[in-house]
């Protein structure tokens, strides 16, 4: 979706349009609840012309998907007799049993949710999320920068809270 009624709204090569009312406006259409229900979400900026020429190879395809198919099997072992198979169907009671958080991790994400005015549903969604994040990587024990990760990934509750 677009940040503001003109589409501009963060736009480096174009000025937006709209007054700082206008964009917390059209922001705040977007229901709380139903804002909590989605996972990721996070701003692309447009590529400026140089950076699409200069393309550069990152991670291939094939090991991304090595990844992935290593944390799907980390999850499915963890769930198992769990009537689950992944981080995103875990109920509070199985984050609390299967999320483990450091000390600066548990800081971290009070922190954040203090600060951002989070509700509990986008609390459980932050550490699923890490959850899945410290499985790509292989930890099993959720750190700041895990929880880091995933709070960056809850820009427009971060924007909704300014």
């Amino acid at each position: 979706m677009n940040g503001c009624p003109c589409g501009y709204y963060g736009d480096s090569k174009k000025e937006c349009s709209c007054s700082d009312y206008e964009v917390k406006r059209y922001l705040n259409k977007i229901s709380g609840p139903l804002l909590d229900r989605i996972d990721i979400h996070l701003e692309v900026p447009r590529l400026e012309v140089e950076e699409l020429n200069n393309y550069k190879q990152g991670e291939k395809s094939s090991q991304i998907r090595k990844r992935v198919e290593r944390a799907r099997e980390i999850q499915k072992k963890r769930f198992e007799g769990e009537g689950i198979s992944q981080n995103s169907q875990m109920t509070p009671s199985l984050i609390e049993k299967y999320i483990l958080l450091d000390k600066e991790a548990r800081e971290l994400l009070e922190k954040a949710i203090s600060t951002l005015n989070l509700s509990a549903r986008a609390y459980d969604r932050i550490l699923k999320l890490a959850r899945t994040i410290g499985d790509l990587a292989g930890k099993d024990i959720i750190g700041s920068q895990e929880i880091g990760e995933a709070i960056q990934y809850r820009s427009l509750d971060r924007k909704l809270s300014l």
